[in-house]
């Protein structure tokens, strides 16, 4: 019985009906993918206490994490290829589930390491990919909107988690706290379970049905008469190394290395994310540091996360609208250089009203880059291939997620100012941005170019997306009962060729 990932061509995007279901699903996933992590802190001030370990060491949990979700993607991209969306984020929930719920047990770091690190991180990978790669399955005409949408769920879950985790804290310690989200973070296979594979293959006539079989009988035989004449030879070497990669390549696309438009996204996301977290660590410290009072340092964070939620579907609808939608690349590149602008003005706010216009337009930023993230990628390199090019993404990226922040945290040592730090994260991503733009506006050049060229050498060669659409959802055979008395013709014609074969 062949996967749910490989069952056959299905029907183009239905681009709404349930659809919108599976965007809500996305919504839960994404936002426990993204949130937990960063919600998790609030008990490590308790926890460094409780096993006497240094600052250092208790950030690590959250590091290992971040390293292990953003690092398993190409495993998860596998699996969702081999078995579909929704056993994949099933399995996700579960083990983020065990994962909680045991390190509410633990009696060392480095078992918490294990449990909150590896084993939570590993199922919150198993959340985040195949969300983003049903959601490509579903929409097509409407697919900037419903990214929006189910992006919006980070900055939901993170306002929601925060106040849940100190209410929890408070009434039931850390242990108590890890054994109750451990149940919460079990509505991640719900979520899953709303992530129904789409539709269904076309069942062909009957007349249809029989002259496919009779064809596969009729090769049969000819296969097996010339079986007896013709010596069976061994494969060399160079064809089962071949049949190995082709193997590999069913399930993680590694041919995408070969794709212009792919590389110049990677290349540039990964100098882009060098800089993207490192303000939001950093953004409540350097209020303190200015003589800004705890409270108001932490609403700033309340202030970037409300912006944050509204400007991510808002942004799905602009760059939906037909202006924006066939050249949203460029839309994407200024995103992250206004992005990093925000950064390199930060230092000129010496107050905290400066700060508080700060993070309103840091927040509408980071709210347009993490609307735009995966859906520039899937107009890049199409939904089929999509699902092996956000595994081979995330292995990239996790590298510069994790030096960002410490190398942000060297600066402010070495100078004693957080300004440094703040102009090396708004450089880092005006850099990205501007290299994005310029690519990009190279690959578009590059591709109308083929096209010209294609259509001039041979006209019928050239296919609009809605007739490789039709080509793609060719009728294929589904078995049923009516086929019943074809399947026993079938094996009577056979075996019949099996007895001429053995005189």
């Amino acid at each position: 019985m062949p996967s749910p990932a490989n069952a056959g061509p299905a029907p183009g995007p239905p681009d709404g009906g349930w659809g919108w279901v599976v965007v809500f699903g996305a919504f839960i996933s994404i936002g426990f993918a993204y949130a937990f992590p960063k919600g998790i802190a609030i008990f490590f001030k308790e926890i460094q206490g409780f096993f006497d370990t240094s600052y250092s060491e208790i950030a690590w949990v959250s590091s290992i994490m971040l390293a292990t979700t953003y690092g398993a993607g190409p495993i998860s991209s596998i699996l969702v290829n081999r078995y579909g969306s929704r056993p994949v984020v099933i399995f996700g929930g579960l083990l983020c589930g065990i994962g909680m719920v045991s390190a509410a047990f633990c009696t060392s770091i480095l078992q918490l390491y294990i449990c909150v690190g590896f084993i939570t991180g590993f199922g919150l990978a198993l959340n985040l990919q195949p969300s983003v790669i049903i959601i490509g399955k579903y929409f097509l005409k409407r697919r900037p909107i419903a990214n929006g949408l189910a992006m919006a769920g980070s900055p939901v879950m993170l306002c929601t988690l925060a106040p849940l985790n100190q209410f929890l804290f408070d009434n039931f310690g850390w242990r108590g706290s890890f054994l109750i989200l451990g149940a919460i973070l079990l509505n991640c296979c719900v979520a899953g379970a709303l992530f129904r594979p789409i539709g269904a293959p076309k069942i062909q006539s009957n007349e249809e049905v029989k002259e496919i079989l009779k064809e596969e009988v009729t090769k049969d035989a000819m296969e097996m008469n010339s079986s007896t004449n013709i010596p069976v030879e061994t494969k060399p070497e160079e064809e089962e190394a071949k049949d190995c990669c082709e193997k590999i390549n069913k399930y993680l696309d590694f041919s995408l290395f070969k794709h212009r438009g792919f590389l110049i996204y990677l290349i540039g996301n990964v100098l882009m994310f060098l800089g993207f977290f490192a303000p939001i660590v950093f953004l409540a410290p350097y209020a303190k540091h200015i003589g800004i009072d705890e409270y108001s340092a932490a609403f700033l964070l309340s202030i970037l996360a409300i912006v944050d939620m509204i400007a991510r579907p808002a942004t799905g609808i602009i760059a939906n609208s037909k202006w924006v939608r066939p050249r949203i690349q460029y839309f994407f590149s200024f995103s992250i250089a206004f992005n990093g602008a925000c950064h390199l003005l930060c230092p000129l706010a010496s107050g905290y009203k400066g700060l508080v216009i700060y993070s309103v337009f840091f927040g509408l930023a980071f709210g347009m880059v993490c609307a735009m993230l995966f859906e520039t990628l899937m107009d890049l390199v199409g939904a089929t291939r999509f699902t092996s090019a956000v595994g081979l993404v995330t292995i990239a990226e996790c590298c510069t997620i994790l030096l960002g922040p410490p190398i942000g945290g060297t600066l402010i040592d070495t100078f004693g100012d957080y300004k440094y730090m703040f102009i090396k994260c708004g450089a880092v991503m005006v850099l990205a941005g501007t290299f994005l733009f310029i690519m990009n506006y190279y690959n578009y050049r590059m591709l109308a170019k083929e096209k010209r060229k294609a259509k001039e050498e041979d006209p019928k060669s050239v296919r609009t997306e809605s007739e490789g659409r039709n080509n793609f959802n060719k009728d294929t055979v589904q078995d049923g009962p009516e086929l019943e008395p074809l399947r026993e013709e079938q094996e009577r014609l056979k075996k019949e060729v099996n007895g001429t074969n053995e005189v």
